[in-house]
């Protein structure tokens, strides 16, 4: 049972003066009681911490000890052990490579979860490679394991792989197409795939067929993890109950298509954007989750703050001219666009957007979906959207001469124009508007703000753990803090700096270490010297040196002042905004 005492374990807490034997037969009574592990009990109570007493274990009993954040669960396990082993037992298996199965246990002089493990091992004939784990990296895990794996598991019970692609292989033709998935179990699969993804914070989900195996793959916070493995037999079934949901062609796999549909999910409208794609093995499919939990996002959830919140704000209050945000497929530059809106929207203005795809809607705001396959493009839909008495346009993206040339005219004519570009910073986005076509005695008296972002991951505010500066990081950071302006510099923390790291995962964070994510900006607006930099001769270093006059905040600088008070991690900004100061102005 759970509550016997391990008696490896009392004689190193004893021999380390930790325990005194009345306190382990106090101990030894409640955790009997409460049917509890001692080890728990001990934590519990106190008297040591889950990580001490893991790194005890792991010298006792000669095992290494794993991390619930470095820690990517095989899903295909979920058929080898079930959730009531694991939680009687407090083993876990999460990975099988080359005949060894991985496994993570709390107690290893629990008798019964050694036998239990003897047994899954000799009846798959494998070898077992056992870890020592924290209390709570364990729990982690074993929600993570059980969650998706195990609504997904009681769904397949009842699908046979003939079965599957005989009765589920349906086609456009056949009469209630509706009905008959709607009853099918494939629905619930797809049911419990979408629920575990809105209840992760997912971005996207991710259905690619494999040659015997479909892999589900859900993007978290800008990383894409594994959630499941399926039967490759299930991919018709599974492709088939999206597309009737989405409402596409079912007897069409040979092209691409879009969808789209939605579906309630607690108090809220969840809508999910659909795209089907050809490969050699099967259509992958891929559903982007427009929540409006996570997608009605206002500026001040943005990450924008002091000087760049400002500039901001200055140049949305001016009546025409354009505002341009530039960065990477992915750094967030629609959301910005969605958060500009929703604060310029009021009773007294006329918003008309065109978007490829609509991602949030937006109350009161008119907005238009582009479909370049019947002509209405972003330069056609322009032409249109300038008849409907526009005060506010935003256009999606900038991606032509034509576009380009029409939304310069509509700031121009009395109109504030929104959209982006692709550049790698506020620097390059008037050389690629001249690229564009974009006259040089256009872009001064149409161009209000030129703004670049990238996205970074948040630390977990519930497991992050301070980090030891090495003497290259405190150079970094010094440098960093030292091209700052000193009315900036004097909100920070003072020297020497305190940062974080990522800390070991917890359950608030699923044992990633990090949740959500958060914006770096830099805003350069148009200005006199600007227009006279642009007029001359133009070149980078010029641009620069009047980013610099403006006292512009780069994306990395304003990295720094986040990691310095602990939004981020200094890693983390490294990774993502590797520019440092050679990219930045």
């Amino acid at each position: 049972m759970p509550f016997r005492t391990p008696q490896l374990l009392v004689d190193a807490l004893l021999e380390r003066k930790l325990l005194t034997p009345e306190i382990v037969s106090s101990v030894q009574a409640e955790a009997e009681a409460q049917e509890k592990y001692f080890g728990e009990m001990l934590i519990q109570k106190g008297i040591i911490g889950d990580a001490d007493l893991a790194a005890l274990k792991s010298e006792i009993y000669k095992l290494p000890i794993a991390h619930a954040s470095d820690i990517e669960i095989d899903p295909q396990l979920s058929e080898k052990i079930s959730d009531a082993t694991i939680r009687f037992y407090k083993i876990l298996p999460f990975a099988k490579d080359k005949g060894i199965l991985k496994i993570v246990l709390l107690d290893p002089e629990n008798i019964d979860a050694l036998q239990a493990l003897k047994f899954i091992a000799t009846e798959q004939n494998l070898t077992l490679e056992k870890f020592i784990i924290t209390y709570q990296d364990f729990t982690v895990l074993r929600d993570r394991f059980t969650s998706l794996s195990s609504e997904v598991g009681k769904a397949l019970e009842t699908i046979a792989d003939d079965v599957s692609q005989k009765e589920l292989k349906i086609t456009e033709q056949e009469a209630g197409l509706g009905e008959l998935t709607a009853e099918a179990p494939v629905t619930k699969v797809v049911a419990a795939i979408i629920k575990h993804a809105v209840e992760s914070r997912a971005s996207d989900i991710h259905i690619e067929p494999y040659q015997d195996l479909i892999r589900l793959r859900v993007r978290i916070d800008g990383d894409l993890q594994t959630a499941l493995t399926l039967p490759g037999s299930l991919l018709s079934a599974l492709i088939t109950r999206i597309k009737i949901l989405s409402e596409l062609k079912i007897d069409e796999s040979r092209l691409a298509q879009d969808g789209r549909f939605s579906t309630k999910f607690s108090d809220r409208t969840v809508d999910f954007r659909v795209s089907t794609f050809p490969t050699r093995t099967g259509e992958k499919v891929v559903l982007r989750i427009l929540d409006p939990l996570v997608g009605n996002i206002e500026l001040k959830d943005l990450g924008l703050e002091g000087h760049n919140l400002k500039v901001l704000l200055e140049n949305i209050a001016k009546p025409f001219g354009s505002i341009l945000v530039t960065g990477p497929t992915g750094s967030g530059k629609s959301t910005t666009l969605a958060a500009i809106l929703r604060q310029m929207n009021n009773d007294q203005v006329n918003i008309v957007t065109l978007e490829d795809p609509v991602e949030n809607y937006i109350s009161g705001v008119n907005q238009s979906q582009i479909h370049e396959e019947i002509g209405y493009t972003f330069a056609n839909g322009l032409r249109h959207i300038l008849r409907q008495d526009p005060d506010i346009i935003m256009v999606g993206e900038m991606r032509d001469r034509e576009t380009a040339g029409l939304a310069v005219q509509a700031a121009l004519t009395g109109h504030v124009v929104l959209s982006t570009l692709h550049t790698n910073n506020t620097i390059g986005v008037i050389p690629r508007l001249i690229d564009m076509g974009v006259e040089k005695y256009l872009i001064a008296p149409s161009l209000n703000l030129a703004a670049a972002q990238r996205l970074l991951r948040k630390l977990c505010p519930s497991c992050k753990e301070p980090a030891t500066l090495n003497p290259s990081e405190a150079k970094l950071l010094a440098e960093g803090v030292a091209k700052i302006s000193p009315e900036i510099v004097a909100t920070l923390p003072k020297s020497p700096y305190q940062i974080f790291k990522a800390g070991k995962g917890c359950k608030d964070c699923n044992g990633k270490a990090y949740k959500g994510r958060v914006a770096i900006f830099e805003a350069l607006a148009m200005t006199d010297e600007l227009e006279r930099v642009i007029l001359g001769d133009l070149s980078e270093e010029k641009l620069r040196a009047e980013a610099e006059r403006q006292g512009m905040l780069t994306m990395y600088q304003d990295g720094i002042i986040k990691v310095l008070r602990g939004v981020t991690s200094l890693e983390e900004l490294l990774q993502v905004a590797q520019s440092s100061e050679d990219n930045a102005a």
